[in-house]
């Protein structure tokens, strides 16, 4: 921030470790229609798995966990947004498997306590080993034997650390995966990068209960 008398710059970044939400988690029967939308979306679609209620996505009184909650407060930016996610997640050519690849990459550069909670255990339902996530979470390649897991992984890394592809990786993706799957891929990251940064900015915290993963003793430096 800006001091008002000296004009300069105050130091006061965010404080680590775990803070009070600072988005109310929303009831159902509060919603107004439009929030409604974005709710029934959320637990009326894909992610529901045709369980109700839809488990992991609300708690006991129907209250959305993780990113969602946000989503019903701006229904016109949260129910693209859902949607966007659930063609990610959904209707792409990716493989289960590449996708939470993708995903946990995301959220082990960003930190991300809830983004992880989340994916590692889909990722752990599709396949992924302990062995592979415990890589992942310490920002260290995995094992890979399938060669298109080896290039998503690469791909979302140096799209994570750096914002770009270079020639050569960009390359190896297109030959590799298709260039509507790169598209789709690129876009993977931007939409669990701003998942992140929502999770981060309204200090979304885990169900309770839930341990946060251990990161690397080095993360923040």
């Amino acid at each position: 921030m800006i001091d008002p008398v000296s004009g300069e710059h105050v130091n006061d970044r965010p404080r680590r470790g775990p803070s009070p939400p600072r988005l109310p988690l929303l009831l159902p029967e509060s919603l107004s229609d439009e929030q409604r939308a974005v709710y029934e979306a959320v637990t009326g679609g894909p992610r529901a798995e045709g369980r109700t209620p839809p488990v992991g996505l609300a708690d006991d009184i129907g209250r959305l966990h993780g990113p969602f909650n946000a989503m019903l407060y701006s229904p016109s930016v949260g129910l693209p947004l859902q949607d966007l996610g659930a063609a990610l997640r959904f209707r792409t050519a990716f493989t289960k498997r590449e996708r939470e690849i993708a995903t946990l990459v995301v959220a082990a550069h960003a930190r991300s306590d809830y983004e992880w909670y989340a994916h590692e255990r889909i990722g752990r339902r599709h396949g992924l080993t302990e062995a592979e996530t415990d890589a992942l979470r310490a920002g260290r390649a995995p094992m890979l034997g399938d060669v298109r897991e080896r290039v998503v992984y690469e791909a979302v890394r140096q799209l994570a650390a750096e914002g770009d592809l270079s020639d050569a990786v960009y390359t190896e993706a297109v030959a590799t995966l298709g260039r509507a799957a790169v598209v789709e891929l690129v876009t993977l990251v931007g939409y669990y990068q701003a998942l992140a940064l929502q999770l981060r900015v309204f200090r979304v915290g885990l169900p309770d209960g839930e341990e946060a993963p251990e990161w690397p003793e080095d993360a923040d430096e």
